[in-house]
């Protein structure tokens, strides 16, 4: 009998996938085949139901949930939340050592059933043994262990403390060093890199091409996803969908689907206008009568007897015409495409100009303990700074700082805004059964609200305004939050992470309306994307 020598690898099926939350479909018919090798990014606006399809493969759905349609995954399965699901009272040594386990085990079970392989019974487990253990390689799972948590800088921690005391990009790394340690045969990541810095990026991306099975992701990096997947898959397509003939797939990374995507939506608007104008040609055909045959002629006295006798070829002629284009309407009536929805478009200034000329932000000797220190920074009115630098090196802090939400341990902080607003990462609202459009208003105020209300900002869509804040998906939050942040019009505003959890297209907006901004704008972000192609001043923390 032959041993294995090579792991067989399963894809992941998805067939008609519909999830429903009492009346809400967030998933409707979904089809997803990813084979092994593949590295697939869901892409799509916020709510379209990205991290539901992640957590619907992994059987992670809510008791709520109701869904059907099948699905097909491998057994070895790993799924990285946007939250690690570590306990906080697990050690950073009980996490590894739990990576390792199954691993070590499937060599020592390997060992040991080599010495039996004569008898019958056995050959059977030693190569079921034997393909998981090369399926993860697991004779060098505990070097890559230690190779991991050097790379990600875990090793300088001590393995005895407590996960719920890590960061949140701690947190990440030491998930990302569980998988780097495991391999898994699928592997599902939502947002994988939030709270990493480049270095922790960089490792992710080599990882994930190396794996030989599937990957599938969700993800606002648009430099991830061009470096990364073999295809995207869009979860809310243009009318004539990604592929230009209804297909939600496209093959290749976010640069090229852009552009893809903006021309379908151009054949879409072109192809429904031109089906306008083909319907008006065939519904004014519909009405034609025999003054449209010769307008302007009638018969002379010589020819009525002609006239008469050719009238009735005219009225079957006219019968003929009115039928066929009747049929010819009802037809393109049938398979016309639907007219384009007009996008959700940010319709709003992000800032006022302010003060011209002089300072907007100084700062001198800042200290906040265990968490910053900036001895000097100088911001002009007007200026757009970008802040960067790694996880750990006060960038949320010193935004906190400016905006008077963290008060500082020591030094000089001086804020010449008279209108300051702060997109935090985690937007806190009092009340989340409270809807978007109520917690709008309670926000900014009636008055304002009225003004400036909540649909003509073009950021959240009219239909997400009746629903409870508690329903509405992580990006969908972060609108309503940058929505309050925006609408009052501020001269210094404080973006932290603004590319985090909102939609590709959002993002794009956004980046553009920040460019043009007259105010004051101070922006923390790790996104590649948005850094590379940086127009104002740059701060780097820690460097």
């Amino acid at each position: 009998m032959s041993t294995p020598t090579t792991p067989t690898l399963a894809p992941l099926v998805v067939r008609d996938l519909t999830v429903t939350f009492g009346r809400r479909t967030v998933l409707d018919g979904i089809d997803l085949l990813a084979q092994p090798g593949r590295r697939i990014g869901l892409i799509g606006e916020n709510g379209a139901g990205k991290s539901t399809l992640l957590r619907a493969v992994t059987g992670a759905l809510p008791a709520t949930a109701q869904v059907s349609g099948t699905i097909e995954r491998p057994d070895d399965l790993a799924f990285l939340t946007q939250e690690p699901p570590f306990g906080d009272d697990d050690t950073i040594a009980d996490v590894l050592a739990t990576a390792l386990r199954p691993l070590r085990e499937a060599v020592a079970a390997v060992e040991r059933l080599a010495d039996r392989l004569d008898e019958p019974a056995i050959a059977e487990e030693y190569a079921a043994a034997l393909d998981l253990a090369l399926a993860h390689d697991a004779w060098d799972a505990d070097r890559r262990a230690l190779l991991a948590a050097e790379q990600l800088g875990l090793d300088h921690l001590d393995q005895q403390r407590r996960v719920g005391s890590l960061s949140g990009g701690q947190r990440t790394r030491l998930a990302l060093a569980t998988l780097m340690t495991r391999r898994p045969q699928c592997l599902l990541l939502d947002e994988p890199t939030n709270h990493l810095d480049d270095d922790a990026v960089a490792l992710l991306v080599a990882f994930l091409r190396d794996l030989p099975g599937v990957v599938v992701l969700t993800s606002h990096d648009r430099v991830l996803l061009d470096e990364v997947c073999t295809d995207l898959v869009d979860l809310d397509p243009v009318g004539m969908g990604t592929d230009g003939r209804g297909g939600r797939r496209y093959g290749g990374g976010w640069t090229a689907y852009a552009e893809a995507r903006a021309a379908a939506r151009r054949r879409w608007e072109e192809t429904w206008a031109a089906q306008q104008d083909e319907l008006d040609r065939l519904r004014e055909a519909t009405r034609i009568d025999k003054s449209n045959v010769a307008p302007g002629r009638g018969p002379r006295d010589n020819d009525k007897f002609i006239h008469a006798f050719k009238g009735q070829n005219v009225d079957r002629a006219l019968a003929r015409r009115k039928r066929d284009a009747e049929r010819r309407l009802e037809e393109a009536e049938r398979t016309q495409v639907r007219k384009p929805p007009t996008p959700l478009r940010l319709a709003t200034a992000l800032t006022d100009a302010g003060t011209a000329g002089g300072r907007m932000v100084t700062v001198r000797d800042l200290r906040v303990d265990g968490r910053l220190r900036l001895d000097t920074l100088d911001v002009g009115s007007g200026e757009h700074l970008l802040v960067t630098g790694g996880n750990g090196t006060g960038k949320s802090t010193l935004l906190g700082v400016l905006s008077g939400r963290i008060a500082p341990t020591a030094g000089v902080v001086q804020v010449g805004a008279q209108r300051v607003a702060e997109l935090t990462q985690d937007p806190v609202f009092p009340d989340l059964t409270a809807t978007a459009h109520d917690t709008y208003v309670a926000a900014v105020g009636p008055e304002l609200a009225a003004r400036r209300p909540l649909r003509s900002l073009g950021l959240l869509p009219a239909r997400e305004h009746p629903k409870p804040v508690v329903l509405l998906s992580v990006g969908q939050r972060r609108r309503l939050a940058l929505a309050v942040a925006v609408v009052t019009g501020p001269d210094l505003l404080l973006l932290d992470e603004p590319t985090n959890h909102l939609s590709l297209s959002l993002v794009g907006e956004l980046e553009e309306a920040i460019g043009v901004s007259p105010g004051t704008v101070v922006v923390a972000s790790h996104d590649r994307w948005l850094r590379r192609r940086w127009e104002g001043s740059t701060l780097a923390l820690g460097s």
